[in-house]
């Protein structure tokens, strides 16, 4: 279940500081590019090559979220300078270095999440939806306390919802269609309070985890209806993210990154019929849920001390590759591309191989540093 094996001995990574230079880091919708915000301004990098696309140092911000590939970024200040508030987002034009439009609020802004038709602002006690093109507001939904800025937005739009917790108790969900601006279904996924949650890349399912970090679920949103859950390990751990694989249906692999250091992998692509029947069995009817249903070790792999423990990541499966079949003459059934951006300010690229064994093996191909990475020089 776990491999050892990597590009480089541990004791060789590099020292990332437990200040935590990176404030913030986020994917764009198809991964194919990430934004930081540091105590500088902020930077914006291509995922293929590790390239740095835009660098802007203007203050310290605590939000960058990216439109796809284009030049608009949605950025929220940290409030080291009166004129970069946390109650202030701000449109930018990367293309002129100019904002677009400014959106100012009561409460500081924790969260901002945007789709070619959305645009949402998370805040304390209320989540804002506004029409992308226009910015008029089309809904204002009062939330319950939501301390962390806690949600999951599909960016696709055959599925265009959003996931936000339902009680500051307990773990439930709600998903919300932000086309239709109504409410879709509440999922009780977890007892605790929930501490992260992801959407696939079609909308169709989503992954949550709760504060205690032990069990990850994930539910089909068509029905409400558990799929799946994992048992990530038996001490609690804060889940720092949340990624699916890419998949126009079911995705293969499940990827979180914890606070104990470690990524971890669980696999989706086994036979749904044979989860049903062990569930429907004498030991599946006599034991609960939160330990019956987590009974999947076969299916979770981990790679333990990707980077320092406690320190916050985000990370993405960006790439998915199976094999058509598993025999001898083709040992890996399936590989996979995970990029992971961590706040000690590191840029890493696993490869993840899966053999017909169920043997997994991981290699750091890529790493840098990206408060050192500049900018190239275009010529005329």
């Amino acid at each position: 279940m776990t491999s050892g094996r990597h590009a480089r001995n541990k004791t060789e990574m590099p020292n990332q500081s437990s200040s935590h230079p990176i404030l913030c880091a986020s994917f764009n919708q198809d991964n194919s590019c990430f934004a930081i915000g540091t105590k500088d301004g902020f930077k914006i990098f291509d995922c293929d090559t590790g390239r740095l696309l835009y660098d802007r140092v203007v203050g310290a911000f605590i939000i960058v979220e990216m439109l796809y590939r284009s030049s608009l970024l949605a950025i929220v200040g940290a409030g080291e300078q009166p004129s970069l508030s946390p109650r202030r987002l701000c449109l930018f034009n990367t293309i002129n270095g100019a904002a677009l439009r400014e959106l100012n609020f009561l409460t500081s802004i924790l969260a901002v999440r945007v789709n070619r038709k959305r645009l949402i602002v998370v805040l304390k006690e209320h989540t804002y939806i506004y029409d992308v093109n226009t910015l008029e507001i089309k809904r204002i939904i009062d939330t319950v306390p939501n301390l962390q800025g806690l949600c999951a937005y599909s960016a696709s739009m055959d599925n265009p919802y959003l996931a936000f917790p339902a009680s500051s108790t307990e773990g439930s969900v709600l998903i919300y269609n932000v086309m239709d601006l109504q409410s879709h279904c509440e999922i009780r996924a977890h007892r605790s309070p929930l501490a992260a949650m992801a959407f696939s890349s079609n909308g169709t399912y989503i992954a949550t985890a709760s504060e205690q970090g032990t069990i990850i679920r994930v539910h089909l949103i068509s029905d409400a209806t558990k799929s799946y859950s994992f048992r990530r390990g038996s001490y609690p751990s804060t889940i720092f993210s949340l990624s699916f694989g890419p998949s126009a249906d079911l995705p293969d692999i499940l990827l979180a990154t914890s606070s104990s250091g470690s990524i971890h992998i669980f696999s989706l692509g086994f036979d749904l019929n044979e989860r049903s029947r062990k569930s429907n069995s004498f030991l599946g009817s006599i034991m609960p849920d939160s330990v019956s249903d987590a009974l999947d070790p076969a299916h979770h792999f981990v790679f333990h001390h990707a980077f320092a423990a406690g320190l916050r990541s985000n990370a993405v499966v960006r790439k998915t590759e199976k094999a058509s079949g598993t025999s001898m003459s083709e040992p890996v059934v399936l590989r996979a591309t995970i990029s992971v951006v961590t706040f000690g300010g590191y840029f890493q690229e696993y490869s993840f191989r899966l053999n017909h064994k169920n043997e997994a093996a991981w290699t750091l191909e890529h790493e840098f540093n990206l408060l050192t990475a500049v900018a190239e020089k275009t010529t005329a």
